[in-house]
């Protein structure tokens, strides 16, 4: 014997009524299509609503002279399932990914934040070192890279003591006004 819904065609899935019926009649159907598929009932129960969700989403798109309801329902039911699969191989590609990766904790990313700004300061100061004329940039890199004294920086250029010791001046205070140059960071012996 068939219920009265089917004497009179199927229920309009845009009322509330209508889709009530709709769901009251198919949602057993809906449930095994997903179960036969889905070996998680938590799961099956989600995308088992996800289908009712989505079927209730495109009502308005329902054509009762193109098929069934059950055919349309499940041909969602299809695109729910396929959605989900595809979700899942796209977080299985994301922890492959992250895998090889170590996750930073706070403390890491302090330390590479600390790390990326000194690099940032030395790149600047490489810049202006590099600006520096060249018997700036000599007398400084003998004494303060070299570590050699003002007298021996000197005699290895061919020029006076004096002369040192004013282009010494001279760079440190380019490097001080070009950037912060910490004292002390280019004081050498004397």
């Amino acid at each position: 014997m068939r219920s009265p819904r089917h004497e009179t065609g199927p229920p309009d899935l845009t009322t509330p009524e209508g889709f009530g019926a709709f769901y009251e009649e198919h949602i057993d159907a809906v449930l095994g299509f997903v179960t036969r598929r889905v070996a998680d009932p938590h799961l099956a129960a989600d995308l088992t609503a996800d289908v009712f969700l989505a079927a209730m989403g495109s009502a308005s798109g329902y054509r009762p002279h193109r098929g069934a309801p059950i055919a349309w329902v499940f041909g969602i039911a299809r695109n729910v399932l396929s959605g989900h699969a595809r979700g899942l191989a796209r977080e299985s590609g994301a922890l492959a990914r992250l895998s090889g990766r170590r996750l930073l904790d706070d403390e890491d990313v302090a330390a590479l934040e600390e790390r990326i700004d000194a690099q940032r300061a030395f790149r600047a100061l490489a810049d202006r070192h590099a600006a520096l004329s060249e018997p700036l940039r000599a007398a400084l890199d003998l004494v303060v890279l070299d570590q050699l004294t003002p007298a021996e920086a000197a005699q290895a250029l061919g020029v006076t003591q004096a002369t040192i010791r004013v282009r010494l001046h001279r760079a440190r205070r380019a490097l001080r006004s070009a950037g912060s140059v910490p004292e002390g960071q280019l004081e050498v012996a004397r």
